[in-house]
């Protein structure tokens, strides 16, 4: 196996507690070693819940594997039903018990238990979180859900949100208000606040809405084969997806339906005076299939961005997100290496980049400004206020989070008008750091050679390494603006390389820019 520092999902048992950890009445009885109980830890600490996870763990040691594990299984279910009294249950096997091959499912089932016991097989060598996720909530909807008249007035069910997902609460709140300004009832949300016995009442709905596709439309195909639910393929984060989101639901239930848009500000604040210097700021974009499709839209009709690149880690979703970069005429980056994304932004050298928290990360070691779109996230990304990415609201709060990072068009100029300050040169660093600024350079005629590490570079090779900056061409370089800077730096360098020079003056620099305008 591969070991990593970081990983964008965990393996696919950390996807089912994610579905148990947000409902409830449903009880997890996970086989699993001593050491792995680590996982619901991630709920308390990351997403700052007031209360543990329903996971019971058999935590068998070294020295119970010469005896009879199986028979740990059997009395942690036994004690669990007997403390917890759940509605459901469901078992399964973290990774290092999947190899023992017990049968948690198996087992279950001989015991007899008062409530319904779902069994998840879920390869923990093959697949991931998501799919884990997708695989529990479409196990426990087959298992629960049964045919049944329909609600006297239009409802749906929204499914798809879980427990440590990317502003699930609030979208599920935002969406909540959407429909009901449609004259659309909630019928079930699931599994998001959903007991077992809520599940068996999903076939009241008329329709279903997939919040999520990597986490819900395992149970939406099902529900539409067996109960007869259409369900909608729209996921509507920004304004353009909410407009056709609400298209959708009109074609759907039959009738037009009303759109509120009197809270929706985003599209006066991207064509204001000073958003309009976004205006074509190349973008790198990346995380979950769904949040970077949603994101690619939003920043080049929306927000005026230029899409430099997009890729997603989940596999799943490596399909659509391929044909979607072939229409923003890209290449695609399907990897779940943290590594391989790091190497793509140095390539690309984006103005912004629009990802998860391994992007934040890696836009702070190469200065490069990042906004969180998807999971995986930090206890930042869980926060006390509303702040949804669904819907009218939604829209507002990405054009609050995408514009923050970014130095705007007045505040860029000042910063130019006072490089030579002391606070604002720029060997100084972040001012609202404090306390950490050197005094400006004074200028020199002597020959500056290029170093990796300065604040405007990012990381060159061996060969332009070599290459010695005159004074006159360094001055020039520092009047391109600073978040261009370092890919202008590059550019130069390697063009001086392949001509075979070793020092670039003002002419160079010249040549370079012409040359990397065609």
């Amino acid at each position: 196996m591969k070991l990593s520092v970081w990983t964008y999902e965990g393996p696919p048992h950390v996807g089912a507690l994610r579905v148990a950890t947000a409902m409830k009445g449903l009880h997890y009885v996970l086989h699993a070693p001593q050491g792995d109980t680590y996982a619901d830890l991630l709920f308390t600490m990351i997403e700052r819940r007031n209360h543990r996870p329903p996971v019971t763990y058999t935590t068998f040691q070294a020295r119970d594997l010469g005896t009879d594990t199986a028979m740990l299984f059997k009395t942690a279910c036994q004690n669990a039903y007997d403390r917890f009294q759940p509605q459901a249950m469901i078992v399964g096997a973290s990774c290092t018990a999947e190899l023992i091959q017990d049968d948690p499912g198996g087992m279950a089932e001989t015991m007899g238990l008062p409530c319904p016991v779902i069994a998840l097989d879920l390869p923990s060598y093959q697949r991931k979180e998501n799919f884990g996720a997708d695989e529990t909530l479409f196990q426990l909807v087959r298992a629960l859900a049964k045919p049944m008249t329909r609600s006297a007035h239009v409802t749906c069910n929204l499914i798809g949100p879980t427990a440590l997902g990317f502003r699930h609460r609030d979208d599920i709140t935002e969406l909540t208000g959407l429909l009901s300004d449609m004259g659309i009832g909630v019928n079930v949300c699931a599994p998001y606040g959903a007991t077992p016995h809520d599940l068996t009442q999903l076939g009241a709905a008329h329709f279903n809405v997939l919040m999520y596709p990597e986490t819900g439309e395992a149970a939406c195909r099902w529900m539409e084969r067996e109960l007869a639910q259409p369900y909608t393929k729209v996921v509507p984060i920004g304004v353009g997806a909410t407009r056709d989101f609400a298209d959708e639901i009109a074609a759907i239930i039959g009738r037009p339906v009303a759109l509120d848009e009197s809270r929706l500000r985003l599209p006066w604040y991207s064509s204001s005076v000073d958003s309009t210097y976004l205006t074509g700021k190349r973008v790198f974009i990346f995380g979950d299939g769904t949040h970077v499709a949603t994101a690619a839209r939003i920043a080049r009709d929306e927000m005026g961005f230029e899409v430099a690149g997009i890729g997603c880690y989940n596999r799943e979703q490596a399909r659509m997100i391929r044909a979607l970069a072939k229409d923003y005429g890209v290449e695609a980056l399907i990897s779940d290496d943290y590594l391989d994304v790091e190497e793509r932004i140095e390539q690309l050298a984006p103005e912004m980049i629009l990802g998860t928290q391994m992007e934040r990360h890696i836009g702070k070691r190469l200065g490069i400004p990042c906004a969180v779109i998807s999971a995986p996230v930090h206890v930042q990304d869980f926060p006390a206020r509303y702040s949804p990415q669904m819907g009218i609201e939604g829209a507002n709060v990405i054009f609050d989070t995408w514009v923050h990072p970014l130095v705007m068009g007045l505040e860029e100029h000042l910063l130019t008008m006072f490089r030579d300050d002391f606070e604002f040169h720029d060997a100084a660093g972040p001012s609202h750091h404090g306390g950490h600024a050197t005094s400006a350079p004074a200028d020199s005629p002597q020959p500056i050679h290029a170093q990796v590490g300065e604040p405007d570079t990012a990381p060159v090779d061996a060969v332009t390494a070599q290459v010695i900056w005159l004074a006159d061409a360094e001055r020039e370089l520092k009047k391109i603006p600073f978040f261009v800077r370092g890919k202008a730096r590059r550019n130069t360098e390697t063009f001086a390389a392949q001509k075979g020079l070793n020092e670039i003056g003002l002419e160079t620099l010249y040549e370079a820019k012409a040359h990397y305008a065609r």
